[in-house]
């Protein structure tokens, strides 16, 4: 799920809110909603950009990237 700027908005609205005078029931299960929604949309974007990591020996020149990780870029068609 990705996390559009008015959703980014109402997270910071909600938060200047319950510093200044608190928030009610529904606005801290709707603050809860967002937050999780944010957090999961930063740790999917950062698994996209890991998976996509070729590692290059410096001095051979060879591909040293994980098993593991070559393994999860065939699974996404990015590698032989």
């Amino acid at each position: 799920m990705t996390i559009t700027n008015e959703q980014v908005e109402r997270i910071n609205e909600l938060a200047r809110k319950k510093k200044a005078e608190g928030l009610s029931e529904a606005e801290l299960e709707e603050q809860a909603f967002l937050r999780r929604a944010y957090l999961d949309s930063v740790k999917a974007n950062f698994r996209s950009q890991v998976e996509t990591i070729k590692v290059i020996d410096e001095k051979t020149g060879e591909d040293v990237t994980p098993d593991k990780l070559k393994e999860i870029q065939r699974k996404n068609g990015m590698r032989d």
